[in-house]
């Protein structure tokens, strides 16, 4: 009933070009590590063989299984300035002196922020933690806002999620109040002249460990700010705090920030989703009431319900919002904050909707131009939802994207890019060269600004510097693992598959074609008739399966779904086990589908 992946050159089941315009191949491992991984687990060979087309080592393979703290939790001390770091927020604490925390406005600096907040205020200090706003204050630390907090008692600012390229800002501080920086994103220079910044990303930092999101760097000085002060004696009359209550939201912050779910964030996002499903933090409890998150908490639920809505609030809304929902300690509050930020995500995604459909003809046009980078823009276009426009048109043609806001001659902006194209490093090297006003990043998103007349000479620069994108096919291709027919699909295998939870990226979901099979029956459900449910039948009447295509919209895969007339299809996508009141069954989730040639 099950086929793995065949060593062949040719397109999975000859679909060069699926409903989605993608190529399907087959994803290769090594099938004498995969049967080795088998037995020494004593795992089923299918395991075996996802973990070795993983590139997961025999000696590595338990660890990826079941990713604990305990084995792959490094000493915080590798990081480059952790040390001083560490003591000087003991020394905080043991003084009670008044800290502020400077954030960023996305799901990262949301929950890094909150971390060390939460963190430091049950130790003792007083913490104001601020986020800055999108529109009037921009990105990163600013002069105005850091001398009030000075003013109002700061001896410490922490900045987390930013910081890093943020020297000349900082500098406002000296002789004010000392600063801590922990961040994660790439540095282009020597660190900031502050007391310490903790970046893996950071020039001369050999940690290892630049895959961290900044949430995990905060709960990481939090681990060593807790030795310092177990060192000095300091819990010798009061209980340690619980850290790993805190992986939730690293859990969350990991999975938003898109960092890959490898070796420790494995581990951060296994236990931190074992401490969410207690619903013992508020402000998660409430929003996962909000997006009728009933089941178990997944990494799909961190990416798909709980991470748009405290993006929302940074985007088109209050900007803080969010940082505050995950310290509110009041359930009823809590439930009235998430309740607003789920209003503002849909107001956000009507701001989306009105702003994508125009963004995607002007890429088309691009595309059909041979641009390498697409660059768009639109007056009027909402700042905060240019990210997302631009993930949506990366994509739908598999090119780095890159959309602006245009307002009174300014270009304000951000980028999405695909694998192997670092867009952040394009994105540095124009605003060194002088054309734009700020720009920053990592290989797969970038944000910047520049004067609206700079527009062609930056996307000039753009598509000299990804070149490479030009020779990348229309659709990503689909890697495939194997084949399975509908009476195969068992809720047995299904759970087998769930051993390599969780997923995203750096080990995406593993992908089964079910070939040739009949739709018998299809509806649209959902809020706006966005998810379409099949039950689908194999060849011969072998078997039913219920399947489910989300955010399935009106191209040709969801008009071949929705078509009586019985043609076979071979549909792609990824089996599960649902739990739905206390039953586990096998279902699919269709990712994409092909006639049957």
């Amino acid at each position: 009933m099950l086929s793995l992946a065949e060593p062949a050159a040719a397109p999975v089941l000859g679909v060069a070009c699926s409903l989605t315009n993608r190529r399907w191949i087959w994803r290769q491992g090594e099938d004498r590590l995969g049967l080795g991984i088998a037995q020494r687990l004593g795992v089923p060979e299918v395991v075996g063989r996802l973990l070795a087309a993983r590139g997961v080592g025999l000696e590595a393979a338990a660890d990826f299984l079941d990713p604990t703290l305990r084995a792959l939790l490094p000493d915080p001390s590798v990081l480059r300035d952790m040390d001083r770091a560490a003591a000087r927020l003991a020394d905080a604490v043991r003084r009670g002196e008044t800290v502020a925390v400077f954030g960023d406005y996305d799901v990262d600096g949301a929950c890094s922020g909150a971390l060390i907040t939460g963190f430091l205020r049950g130790l003792g200090c007083t913490v104001m933690p601020h986020v800055p706003d999108r529109m009037t204050e921009g990105y990163g630390p600013n002069v105005p806002m850091l001398q009030e907090l000075a003013a109002r008692g700061a001896t410490l600012l922490i900045c987390v999620d930013c910081g890093t390229a943020a020297g000349d800002v900082l500098a406002c501080l000296h002789g004010l109040a000392d600063v801590v920086v922990l961040d994660h994103h790439k540095a282009e220079g020597p660190p900031p002249a502050v007391l310490a910044t903790v970046n893996p990303n950071r020039l001369d930092c050999g940690s290892g460990l630049g895959t961290l999101c900044a949430a995990a760097i905060a709960f990481l000085t939090a681990v060593g700010t807790v030795r310092e002060l177990r060192r000095a004696g300091f819990f010798a009359a009061r209980r340690e705090p619980d850290l790993l209550a805190l992986l939730d939201i690293v859990a969350l912050a990991t999975v938003c920030d898109v960092m890959p779910l490898t070796g420790l964030n494995r581990a951060f996002v296994t236990q931190g989703l074992r401490v969410m499903a207690r619903r013992e933090r508020p402000g998660i409890a409430a929003l996962l009431e909000v997006a009728q998150a009933t089941e178990r908490p997944t990494a799909t639920t961190l990416g798909y319900a709980l991470g748009p809505r405290i993006n929302a609030g940074g985007r088109i809304g209050e900007a803080g919002l969010g940082l505050r929902l995950l310290l509110c300690d009041d359930l009823v509050e809590a439930r009235a904050m998430a309740a607003t930020l789920d209003a503002v995500n849909r107001q956000r995604q009507v701001v989306e909707a009105s702003m994508l459909e125009a963004a995607m003809q002007a890429a088309e046009a691009q595309v059909a131009a041979g641009r390498a980078a697409l660059l768009v823009s639109g007056v009027d276009w909402h700042p905060g939802v240019v990210g997302i426009i631009a993930g949506r048109i990366k994509e739908r043609f598999n090119r780095p994207a890159c959309v602006a806001a245009l307002a009174d001659g300014i270009a304000k902006g951000s980028g999405r890019s695909v694998a192997g194209i670092d867009l952040g490093a394009a994105v540095i090297a124009a605003r060194q060269s002088g054309m734009l006003l700020t720009g920053g990043g990592h290989a797969m998103a970038a944000g910047f600004s520049l004067a609206e007349s700079g527009l062609p000479t930056f996307h000039a620069f753009l598509d000299e510097r990804l070149a490479a994108a030009s020779d990348l096919p229309s659709a990503a291709d689909l890697a495939v693992e194997g084949t399975v027919a509908v009476p195969g699909c068992t809720t047995e295998l299904a759970q087998q598959l769930g051993r390599l939870a969780p997923f995203g990226n750096g080990n995406e979901e593993p992908v089964f074609i079910l070939p040739r099979v009949r739709v018998v029956r299809a509806d649209r459900v959902g809020r706006e008739g966005a998810t379409i449910r099949v039950f689908v039948e194999g060849e011969g009447g072998g078997g039913r399966l219920k399947a489910i295509r989300f955010r399935a919209g009106e191209g040709a895969l969801a008009a071949a779904l929705l078509r009586r007339d019985g043609m076979p299809l071979h549909l792609a996508g990824h089996l599960r086990a649902e739990e739905w009141n206390g039953t586990t069954s096998a279902g699919f989730i269709i990712t994409d589908a092909a006639p049957v040639g």
